[in-house]
């Protein structure tokens, strides 16, 4: 962190919060502030979707809904935009009629971010980008253990033959070499698949699952509990689908399965996660044109909140 005070959001009791530039938390931008211990970043880019597009809507969408969040976070006691210089970085520009293009064109701008010392938490976007900033942040730490909340196992081999989709980027990083096989997870996978074959394959690159109705069962602290012991100390990448949230808390996304976690158990979850070595995080999936009251992009700036007050906490220590 920098020896000079960190610049927080703008006052709200002096401008309104529906008024003014909307950065994340409304915070400074980058080039406000020179340096930043985290930036949020967006990845306008959706052509890696299967189903329903429009995340690349997403990041100006969550956003938008963090103009609500406030500057101390109670769950877990901090005040994360005082314990570290947090801005906003704008957007990442990806080409969107070539993946192959659009997937370097992230790893370069993830490169050049990482390398002034920031710690990244992206809006998305869809789950493809989650691929070249892994590539990414493995560069300066090595291979990573990866959390990976979703309904979905994102480890399929190719869509249409495609090996660059939002279905595939878990099983290009495992084939890449830049996770850590020890230590995988997926937490809030459900619903249907296309064989049996799928599990057992995911399996093979070194996955564990917990599945939503594992959560329901089993408790959050339970599972924040086995998360922390499977992650150790290892340096440890989020990456959270809004999909893990049932459609109920997160109509607003392209691949929408029922039966998923609340956004109470998927802030709790991540709350658990305090003590782990969080490199940087994303939040991708967020297709505003699906969703209703904002409840989709309410729920995402609130999970992205969360994981900047985790990374704040570890910068200020």
């Amino acid at each position: 962190m920098s020896s000079t005070e960190p610049r927080g959001p703008v006052d709200s009791s002096r401008v309104p919060r529906y008024a003014g530039p909307a950065t994340f938390a409304r915070l400074p931008r980058l080039d406000e502030v020179g340096r930043a211990d985290i930036a949020v970043v967006g990845v306008p880019f959706d052509s890696g979707v299967s189903y329903r597009p429009g995340a690349r809507f997403g990041g100006n969408a969550i956003r938008e809904a963090s103009r609500l969040l406030r500057p101390y976070n109670p769950a877990q006691d901090a005040s994360p935009f005082a314990l570290a210089q947090v801005a906003d970085a704008g957007d990442i520009a990806a080409n969107p009629f070539n993946i192959n293009e659009a997937v370097e064109t992230v790893e370069a701008a993830a490169d050049e971010l990482l390398a002034t010392g920031a710690r990244l938490l992206t809006l998305g976007g869809d789950h493809t980008i989650a691929l070249p900033l892994l590539r990414s942040v493995a560069k300066k730490h090595g291979p990573v253990a990866l959390l990976h909340f979703d309904a979905h196992l994102d480890t399929w081999d190719t869509y249409f033959g495609a090996e660059y989709t939002h279905g595939t980027p878990f099983r290009r990083a495992v084939e890449e070499g830049i996770l850590d096989t020890s230590a995988l997870s997926h937490v809030g996978t459900r619903g249907p698949l296309y064989g049996k074959q799928d599990l057992t394959e995911d399996e093979k690159l070194g996955f564990g699952i917990v599945t939503s109705a594992d959560v329901m069962r089993r408790g959050v602290d339970e599972i924040a509990q086995q998360l922390r012991e499977r992650i150790g100390d290892r340096p440890l990448y989020v990456s959270i689908d809004i999909d893990v949230l049932d459609p109920a808390h997160a109509p607003g996304t392209g691949t929408p399965e029922a039966g998923g976690l609340t956004s109470r158990e998927l802030l709790e979850i991540l709350r658990g996660l305090a003590g782990c070595r969080l490199v940087s995080a994303d939040v991708v999936e967020v297709a505003p044109a699906y969703d209703h009251a904002e409840i989709t992009a309410v729920a995402a700036s609130h999970t992205a909140y969360e994981l900047v007050t985790l990374m704040a906490r570890q910068v200020a220590e």
